[in-house]
């Protein structure tokens, strides 16, 4: 039983390490040479671009079911004109940033980890290793930059579209 608990013990700290190694390395390489910013603009298409139409809807339907069971409820209590105050507020302090992040977890931390996984399966990584360059600067920097960039730009549309879809519905 306490061999079972030090084992554990152990691989947590050995996971725990390995991703504290991995920040590092991605820190290191968004500050430092070869930057490839080839590959950023890329990720900044396939994080921005591509998640851009799970955001929308989200973002419009979110909006929109906020304005019709928050209408119906400041009805009752003759509280109606404050439909789009309570839309504003909530699409802009959390329900946008919280389901544009949901989104973007679920859609383009899926692909990410799928992609680089089957790179790992097919050995490019050690691929890019033998002709020396580093896997972290070439692909997991490129990733992190976009989607550090790409998240707030994202919110603030999700935002935008989900005041416009409870003003649908409020009027």
């Amino acid at each position: 039983m306490l061999g079972l608990l030090i084992e554990f013990s152990k691989s947590a700290v050995l996971a725990v390490q390995e991703y504290v190694q991995l920040q590092v390395a991605t820190i290191r390489g968004v500050f430092s040479r070869p930057f490839y910013f080839h590959d950023v603009v890329e990720q900044f298409d396939a994080i921005g671009i591509g998640s851009l139409t799970v955001v929308l809807l989200t973002g419009f339907f979110t909006g929109a079911v906020l304005a019709l069971q928050s209408g119906i409820t400041l009805d009752q209590f003759g509280a109606r004109p404050f439909v789009g105050r309570l839309i504003s507020a909530s699409m802009i302090k959390e329900l946008g940033p919280v389901l544009t992040g949901l989104m973007l977890a679920g859609r383009i931390g899926s692909g990410i980890a799928a992609e680089l996984g089957s790179m790992v399966v097919t050995d490019q990584i050690n691929a890019l290793r033998a002709l020396g360059t580093d896997p972290v600067r070439k692909l997991v920097v490129p990733r992190v930059l976009a989607g550090f960039f790409m998240t707030p730009v994202l919110t603030v549309i999700s935002d935008t579209v989900g005041i416009l879809g409870g003003w649908i519905v409020a009027v």
